[in-house]
């Protein structure tokens, strides 16, 4: 099979972007395997949309355990070119999660992504989010300060601002009353008539959290110091707060699921590789209507605990599907539920109407 490109020469110079940023995200991740862990490569994943009909994507997943408990840095390209029944012409986004072995060193999100409507209409998205297991203020600030010296390079204060107001408000967990992570970007729907420097924005901010936070873990690591057991329970809590959020809330999440079921393993690739169900299903009382019955149906997909560790329960890629497919079917059973999924102040129409 061979994935088929979009046509526009915008979603091509995107697509050339995310794949450079991709290879540098790799090669800064794979320099920490070299150093720190036992040199192993990632992975290459490649997908396909209808065949390659409408393009697809290549993943490159982690393979060193010493180094990372979880991490998949993906490129995708999906294009309607030739369907006529179809509004949106492109959308090309690189989107990554890193979670690392060590609990003292941070996970990090990332997404860039250009949309292109077959009006002529395109938006850039940018994300970017620190999230930490136990919190070290040190990194916060140097990850924030790194967002802020990026952005500002093409952005006005008060629209960096708005990003990080937007950050806030996507990764808050109102049943929780917190947020997923300590540091938040999220900057929707951005387009100027200037296309050369609106690809130099997003390629500047995500160089340069790549580059920070390459930092930030090299530095975790090179200190040695030996994780306690209570260090790697509170990880494990983290990454249950992160299944919780990502799961019942995050709207590219729920919309790259209900458009397809090609990409399963892919869209689900940030989920730690396990989580406490237990601490999971005390949060259900505090959960509005009917989204306990989807988090029912999230945990029926765990399978039995570790049996050195019964708040342990294991995520690999059959689970990753089962998961995918409740997803689905609470969603078709209960439409009305996607007002509950996180948002900044837009909601984009692709994402809305789940392209």
């Amino acid at each position: 099979m061979q994935r088929i490109a979009a046509k526009s020469p915008q979603a091509q110079r995107a697509y050339e972007l995310v794949v450079s940023l991709q290879q540098r995200f790799v090669n800064r991740m794979q320099s920490l395997s070299l150093d720190h862990g036992s040199s192993r490569q990632f992975e290459p994943v490649e997908w396909f949309r209808a065949e390659g009909l409408h393009g697809g994507g290549m993943r490159y997943v982690a393979t060193d355990k010493q180094v990372f408990n979880q991490a998949s840095v993906n490129v995708s390209q999906v294009q309607y070119d030739a369907d006529d029944s179809k509004s949106l012409a492109s959308a090309t986004a690189l989107s990554s999660i890193i979670h690392p072995y060590h609990p003292l060193a941070p996970s990090m999100h990332l997404h860039v992504s250009w949309t292109e409507m077959k009006s002529g209409h395109g938006y850039w998205r940018v994300m970017a989010d620190l999230n930490p297991a136990i919190e070290n203020p040190q990194h916060t600030a140097a990850f924030h300060e790194a967002l802020l010296a990026a952005a500002g390079k093409s952005l006005s204060d008060e629209m960096v601002a708005s990003a990080l107001a937007q950050g806030d408000r996507y990764f808050h967990i109102p049943a929780l009353g917190r947020h997923r992570g300590v540091c938040h970007f999220y900057l929707e729907n951005y387009f100027t008539d200037d296309a050369e420097a609106d690809l130099l924005m997003a390629e500047n901010v995500i160089a340069s959290v790549i580059e920070a936070y390459h930092g930030l873990v090299n530095g975790t690591l090179a200190e040695k110091q030996s994780p306690q057991t209570e260090d790697f329970r509170k990880q494990l809590d983290y990454h249950s707060l992160y299944f919780f959020q990502v799961l019942t809330l995050d709207r590219g999440t729920t919309s790259g699921l209900l458009v397809h079921d090609q990409n399963d393993v892919g869209i689900l690739g940030s989920l730690p590789t396990a989580v406490d169900r237990e601490l999971i299903g005390s949060w259900k009382p505090n959960m509005p209507a009917p989204q306990g019955e989807l988090l029912d149906a999230l945990l029926a997909c765990l399978p039995s605990p570790d049996p050195a560790d019964d708040r342990r329960y294991g995520i690999d890629e059959s689970v990753k599907k089962a998961l995918a497919d409740a997803v689905r079917k609470h969603y078709k059973q209960h439409p009305e539920a996607m007002a509950l999924q996180a948002s900044g102040d837009v909601i984009p129409p692709t994402v809305a109407n789940h392209r």
